[in-house]
């Protein structure tokens, strides 16, 4: 009989819940990320003078995003759809960053 354990360790990923977002918004964050510069942009959309590390700014990043659609969605006044695209390219951007993929510049939809 043999000792080995039918378990196999992995690192576990982290889980992030999936984005339901309208084909537009995320057509034009696809588009958005052959620009994207994370020293440039993520300062400004995160309205921070110094940048997190890879991974750190997700959190916030998501928290924001679900905040503007939750706005998009009432038909909010202070909606802002040019900040919204900007979330998003933020999201993707730090999402592959932090998880190790190259970015993929192909349209998902």
């Amino acid at each position: 009989m043999s000792l080995m354990s039918n378990v196999l360790a992995f690192p576990a990923q982290p889980v992030l819940p999936r984005l339901r977002r309208p084909a537009a918004l995320i057509r034009a964050a696809v588009a958005g990320q052959s620009q994207w510069r994370r020293d440039r942009d993520l300062r400004r959309t995160l309205r921070c003078e110094i940048l997190p590390p890879p991974g750190k700014a997700l959190a916030r990043l998501r928290a924001d995003e679900d905040r503007m659609n939750m706005a998009r969605q009432e038909g909010a006044a202070d909606y802002d759809m040019h900040y919204h695209v900007m979330l998003m390219i933020a999201i993707l951007a730090e999402s592959r960053l932090s998880s190790g993929e190259s970015p993929r510049l192909s349209a998902i939809c």
